[in-house]
């Protein structure tokens, strides 16, 4: 194992060294609540194996990784946690990325509910 891999909190929680809050997981992703979610249900959906962003990540994997939003997505929908939802990707210390683990954030929205989006 990768010096980076051994640090990374999102491996750790991958490999349950870390208590999560787990909301979904498969062969390949695993989606938990973020610990300081931006809204109720904030989900954080990261790939199992260890890749620095969404650009080091093989395409189909990628593809793969966007059924397991869609399925996150409407669960939380259904539950009544939104009624919409915004994705945040951060890839780059530039725009944001703080834990270098390619990860997407699903962030449930409900009308006013307050919360701004930079675009």
């Amino acid at each position: 194992m990768k010096q980076e891999e051994k640090e990374c909190i999102f491996c750790k929680i991958v490999r349950g060294e870390i208590k999560s809050d787990i909301v979904y997981s498969d062969d390949n992703f695993i989606a938990f609540l973020d610990i300081n979610p931006k809204a109720e249900g904030h989900t954080v959906i990261v790939s199992k194996k260890h890749f620095r962003n969404l650009l080091d990540m093989p395409t189909t994997l990628g593809n793969e990784m966007l059924e397991v939003v869609k399925n996150v997505s409407l669960d939380l929908i259904k539950q009544g946690k939104a009624e919409g939802f915004n994705l945040v990707v951060n890839n780059e210390p530039v725009a944001g990325q703080i834990v270098f683990h390619a990860h997407i954030h699903i962030l449930p929205r409900k009308k006013d509910d307050g919360l701004k989006m930079l675009v």
